[in-house]
Protein backbone atom coordinates (compact mmCIF):
# COMPACT_ATOMS: atom_id res chain seq x y z
CA UNK A 1 0.00 0.00 0.00
CA UNK A 2 1.29 3.00 -1.12
CA UNK A 3 0.95 6.20 1.14
CA UNK A 4 0.83 9.66 -0.40
CA UNK A 5 3.11 11.84 0.92
CA UNK A 6 1.67 14.82 2.84
CA UNK A 7 2.36 18.20 1.26
CA UNK A 8 1.99 21.78 2.72
CA UNK A 9 1.48 24.83 0.82
CA UNK A 10 4.51 27.07 0.44
CA UNK A 11 4.62 30.12 2.72
CA UNK A 12 8.04 32.42 1.61
CA UNK A 13 7.35 34.01 4.62
CA UNK A 14 8.21 31.47 6.98
CA UNK A 15 11.49 31.69 4.81
CA UNK A 16 12.66 35.67 5.58
CA UNK A 17 14.25 35.13 8.44
CA UNK A 18 16.58 38.55 8.75
CA UNK A 19 16.33 42.11 7.33
CA UNK A 20 18.71 40.97 4.67
CA UNK A 21 16.27 38.11 3.87
CA UNK A 22 13.32 40.06 3.07
CA UNK A 23 15.56 42.71 1.44
CA UNK A 24 17.11 40.82 -1.26
CA UNK A 25 13.54 38.89 -1.95
CA UNK A 26 12.05 42.20 -2.35
CA UNK A 27 14.88 43.05 -4.83
CA UNK A 28 13.82 39.78 -6.64
CA UNK A 29 10.63 40.68 -6.82
CA UNK A 30 10.94 44.45 -7.83
CA UNK A 31 13.08 42.98 -10.49
CA UNK A 32 10.66 40.00 -11.63
CA UNK A 33 7.33 42.08 -11.05
CA UNK A 34 7.92 44.76 -14.58
CA UNK A 35 4.87 46.78 -14.55
CA UNK A 36 2.62 44.17 -12.07
CA UNK A 37 1.49 46.61 -8.99
CA UNK A 38 -0.34 43.61 -7.68
CA UNK A 39 2.90 41.08 -7.50
CA UNK A 40 4.70 44.07 -5.32
CA UNK A 41 1.58 44.38 -3.22
CA UNK A 42 1.61 40.85 -2.57
CA UNK A 43 5.18 40.85 -1.96
CA UNK A 44 5.26 43.38 0.50
CA UNK A 45 2.46 41.29 1.97
CA UNK A 46 5.04 38.22 2.65
CA UNK A 47 7.42 40.38 4.14
CA UNK A 48 5.14 41.83 6.60
CA UNK A 49 3.99 38.82 7.48
CA UNK A 50 7.37 37.43 7.90
CA UNK A 51 8.37 40.69 10.07
CA UNK A 52 5.10 40.44 12.42
CA UNK A 53 1.88 41.63 10.29
CA UNK A 54 0.63 42.95 14.27
CA UNK A 55 3.90 44.95 14.57
CA UNK A 56 3.58 46.45 11.34
CA UNK A 57 -0.52 47.74 11.95
CA UNK A 58 1.10 49.45 15.26
CA UNK A 59 4.22 51.13 13.13
CA UNK A 60 2.47 52.47 10.28
CA UNK A 61 -1.07 53.10 11.93
CA UNK A 62 -3.00 50.89 10.00
CA UNK A 63 -5.56 48.30 10.95
CA UNK A 64 -4.02 44.30 10.89
CA UNK A 65 -7.31 43.70 8.30
CA UNK A 66 -6.43 46.31 6.51
CA UNK A 67 -2.89 45.69 5.58
CA UNK A 68 -3.99 42.11 5.04
CA UNK A 69 -6.13 43.50 2.26
CA UNK A 70 -3.98 46.18 0.97
CA UNK A 71 -1.24 43.65 0.28
CA UNK A 72 -3.18 40.24 -0.42
CA UNK A 73 -2.23 41.32 -4.65
CA UNK A 74 -5.83 41.25 -5.22
CA UNK A 75 -6.13 45.17 -4.21
CA UNK A 76 -4.34 48.30 -4.72
CA UNK A 77 -2.39 49.94 -1.90
CA UNK A 78 -2.37 53.36 -1.81
CA UNK A 79 1.28 54.81 -2.51
CA UNK A 80 0.78 56.39 0.88
CA UNK A 81 0.39 52.78 2.12
CA UNK A 82 3.63 51.33 0.17
CA UNK A 83 6.12 53.95 1.69
CA UNK A 84 4.31 53.46 5.55
CA UNK A 85 5.04 49.04 5.15
CA UNK A 86 8.41 49.52 3.72
CA UNK A 87 9.34 52.60 5.99
CA UNK A 88 8.29 49.57 9.20
CA UNK A 89 9.88 47.33 7.33
CA UNK A 90 13.02 49.26 8.08
CA UNK A 91 13.80 49.56 4.25
CA UNK A 92 13.67 52.40 1.83
CA UNK A 93 12.49 53.06 -1.76
CA UNK A 94 15.26 53.91 -4.19
CA UNK A 95 15.62 55.41 -7.36
CA UNK A 96 18.00 53.73 -10.54
CA UNK A 97 18.68 54.58 -13.63
CA UNK A 98 17.02 52.30 -15.54
CA UNK A 99 19.55 50.20 -17.91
Amino acid sequence: MNKKPRLRKWDSAEHLRTDEDICLYLEACFEEAGDDPAFIAKALGIASRAKGMTRLAKETGLGRESLYKALSGENNPSFGTILKVTRALGLRLGVNVAT
